[in-house]
Order: structure tokens, then sequence, then C-alpha cells
């Protein structure tokens, strides 16, 4: 299994997102890298730790979640790893549920997103960002 952080989904990651909208609520997992300082496309200057930058987007994002009906159902730091392998562990977990696909969509579009999404890609290494649909497993 190879694992690659990444900031922004592939077109291929983004219409498959799309295709699988069923209506129903959706809990989006983020595993989340920090940089260990933090580097604004804009070049400029900052002090900033990466875990300060996404910090300022964090404290931002939940109106922007709550203004579509979603919730921060869960933030927590990475502590340890206790079952499996890998190179590095990410730094936090973050689980963000929404009403459906089209909330999320609606929430990532809206222009004063954008202006706060600068602070997590100054911030963030990288991440993972799973798409979880509620329910049990099927047989």
């Amino acid at each position: 299994m190879n694992v690659e952080n990444k900031l922004v989904a592939n077109k291929e990651q983004i219409r498959g997102f799309m295709k699988e909208d069923a209506g129903t609520p959706v809990h989006m997992v983020n595993l989340l890298k920090f940089k260990d300082k933090a580097e604004y496309e804009d070049g400029r200057e900052t002090d900033l730790t990466g875990q300060q930058a996404y910090a300022i987007y964090s404290a931002e994002i939940k109106g922007h979640i709550e203004k579509v009906g979603g919730q921060i159902v869960f933030e927590g730091q990475v502590s340890q790893l206790l079952v499996g392998e890998v190179e590095d562990l990410w730094d936090m977990i973050a689980v963000v549920r929404y009403p459906d696909v089209q909330a999320m969509v609606k929430m990532t579009s809206d222009p004063a997103y954008s202006e706060i999404a600068i602070h997590r890609i100054a911030g963030l290494e990288g991440q993972l960002n799973i798409k979880t649909l509620e329910g049990p497993l099927t047989p």
C-alpha cells in the first residue's frame, strides 16, 4: 500500500467524490501532517509554524462548516500508532460530518472559504482526506 499525503484532490478523485453522492450524510476523516514552518503561496514572511497557520484556518472553518449544516465531530492530536506500520505518523485527526456531498462542495466553492484556505495550504505538508458513509458494513 502506497500512502501519499496531498493538499488537493486530483480531477479523478473529484469526479468520483461527486458521482457517489447518495444525498446522505458523509463523514470526512482528515489525517493531517503539518509543515515545520508555515509557507504561504504569496511569499509572505512568517514566523508561524505549520500547526499555528493551520490553527488560524481551523478557528475560521467551523463557521463555514456550520453554515452548510455540517459539524466537527472530532479533533485530536495523534499520539501513537498501535497497529500497523507507517514511515511517519500524521500530527492530527479531524472528522467532519456534512449532510451530503453537495454541502461540502458548496462550502469549498464559497469565495469566503478560499480566503481562509490559504492558512490550510500554508500549514499542511499534506493530508489524507477520506470520505466515509454512515451505516454498518453490508454483506
